[in-house]
C-alpha cells in the first residue's frame, strides 16, 4: 500500500502540460482515461485513503492541471440571480482542502497524499464500476455494524475487501 510516490503519471497525461481552466473531471486526459475504463477517485473525505489502499494495478494518477473555481451568486429580494462571479479558488483555500484530507489520513496513521495529483481507479472484482465497488464496501461495513468513515476499522475493512476482490476468484456481483 502506498501513494506511488516515485511512480510516473499515466502516459496519456504526459502529452499535456500547463494549467487548464477546466475543472478536474473535464480535463481531456481524464475524459480519455474514462473511455479506457478509468474513473476519477471519489472526492468525499470518507474516501480520502482510497487510492492508497486500492490495488496498484487498478489505480493511476495524472498531474492536476485543473482549476478549482469559487462561484459567488448575488440574488435580488425575490431570489432571482442578479450576478454570478467565478474566480479561481485561492491557493490558501486549496491548501485548506488538502489539510482536511491530511488530518483524516494522519488520524488513520497514513501519510498525506502527494500534492498535485488526480487519482483514477478501475473497478476490481466482479463489479462493473468504482461506485459498485464502493457500494460493496458500504454493505460489508453495514454487515459488521461499522459506520463507513475515517476510522482504523473502516480502513482495515476497505483494505482487506479490496485485496480480496482484486486477488480472489471473480464471482457474480451480489
Amino acid at each position: 500500500m502506498s501513494w506511488d510516490e516515485d511512480g510516473t503519471p499515466h502516459p496519456l497525461a504526459q502529452r499535456r502540460t500547463g494549467r487548464s481552466e477546466l475543472e478536474p473531471d473535464r480535463l481531456p486526459e481524464v475524459r480519455e482515461l474514462e473511455v479506457l475504463g478509468w474513473e476519477p477517485a471519489p472526492g468525499e473525505l470518507r474516501w480520502a485513503f482510497l487510492p492508497y489502499v486500492w490495488p496498484a494495478a487498478a489505480r493511476t494518477w495524472i498531474p492536476d492541471r485543473s482549476t478549482h473555481w469559487a462561484v459567488e451568486t448575488a440574488l435580488d429580494g425575490r431570489g432571482h440571480i442578479t450576478a454570478v462571479e467565478a474566480a479561481p479558488l485561492p491557493e490558501a483555500d486549496l491548501r485548506g482542502l488538502d489539510g482536511e484530507s491530511d488530518a483524516a489520513l494522519a488520524a488513520l496513521g497514513l501519510p498525506p497524499r502527494p500534492r498535485g495529483r488526480l487519482w483514477l481507479l478501475r473497478p476490481v472484482g466482479p463489479y462493473p464500476t468504482v461506485a459498485a465497488v464502493l457500494g460493496h464496501l458500504d454493505r460489508a461495513a453495514a454487515a459488521l455494524g461499522l459506520e463507513p468513515g475515517p476510522s482504523a476499522r473502516w480502513l482495515a475493512l476497505a483494505r482487506a475487501e479490496l485485496a480480496a476482490l482484486h486477488d480472489g476468484p471473480e464471482q457474480s456481483a451480489p
